[in-house]
């Protein structure tokens, strides 16, 4: 069975730190890539990051670039997401996603993912 477990969310306080983990399960962990997703209330799910299978190749929104850093432990089949500098707008649930032979101008195309996690609730609030 194919599993995602996203998990790290919480409350934190504005330029406070938070990282997410993402747990994989169930298929060949490292021939994918692993994106994050954020969706706000009332907002369109929109892309954060993603990292290649291997770990070599790197991409952030440019609202993150700079505060948001993406990194992946094949070993433990797990994708991490470390947040900084945060601010009420990155208040939204986050997702991991996993994609199978995902290029580079398609990280951001929500409909290229194989498999989601389920969400993990950051509230970025003083």
């Amino acid at each position: 069975e194919v599993q995602l477990q996203a998990s790290g969310g919480g409350l934190v306080q504005p330029g406070g730190s938070l990282r997410l983990s993402c747990a994989a399960s169930g298929f060949s962990f490292d021939d994918y890539a692993v994106g994050w997703f954020r969706q706000a209330p009332g907002k369109e799910r929109e892309a954060v990051s993603c990292i290649s299978g291997s770990g070599g190749n790197t991409w952030y929104a440019d609202f993150v670039k700079g505060r948001f850093t993406i990194s992946r432990d094949n070993a433990a089949n797990t994708v991490y997401l470390q947040m900084s500098s945060l601010n009420p707008d990155d208040t939204a649930v986050y997702y991991c996603a996993a994609a199978f032979g995902l290029i580079a101008s398609s990280v951001t195309n929500k409909d290229q993912y194989d498999y989601w996690g389920q969400g993990t609730l950051v509230t970025v609030s003083s």
